[in-house]
């Protein structure tokens, strides 16, 4: 039994490393690429519904350009209008079609979380980044 326990703490801590080597790359030096995998839709006075974020019309990858202050989807590019680095996460905010959007960036581990905002309605979409 012992000897399975001190090969599983291995195995986890060989598979945690390259997060820890990697962590400066979500630091906004690098480019990213980014896929969401979760989403939720609330309208105001309604219970959110929780779906895939392609239901929502939210692409599948986008690139964070932080060198252009550019995210870039499929089908269009928006700038990228404020970034502020705090801690353990850099901040991200600008505007698209309408909307106001942010993203918090995990600078450690590479995961995203996003909200999409107009006076009707909010998209929160999570997901994970990395290097492009």
């Amino acid at each position: 039994m012992r000897k399975l326990l001190r090969t599983t703490a291995a195995a986890i801590t060989v598979c945690a490393a390259p997060a820890w080597v990697l962590g400066a790359d979500f630091d906004g030096s690098k480019p990213l690429l980014c896929a969401t995998i979760d989403a939720h839709f609330c309208d105001i006075g309604e219970v959110c519904y929780r779906t895939l974020p392609a239901i929502l019309g939210a692409p599948d990858f986008v690139r964070l350009n932080f060198a252009r202050k550019m995210l870039v989807g499929s089908q269009r590019s928006t700038p990228i209008r404020y970034m502020e680095t705090g801690e353990g996460q850099l901040i991200l905010q600008g505007t698209e079609l309408g909307y106001g959007w942010s993203i918090a960036l995990d600078t450690k581990t590479g995961g995203i979380s996003v909200t999409l905002v107009n006076r009707d309605d909010v998209f929160v979409l999570f997901g994970t980044c990395t290097p492009s």
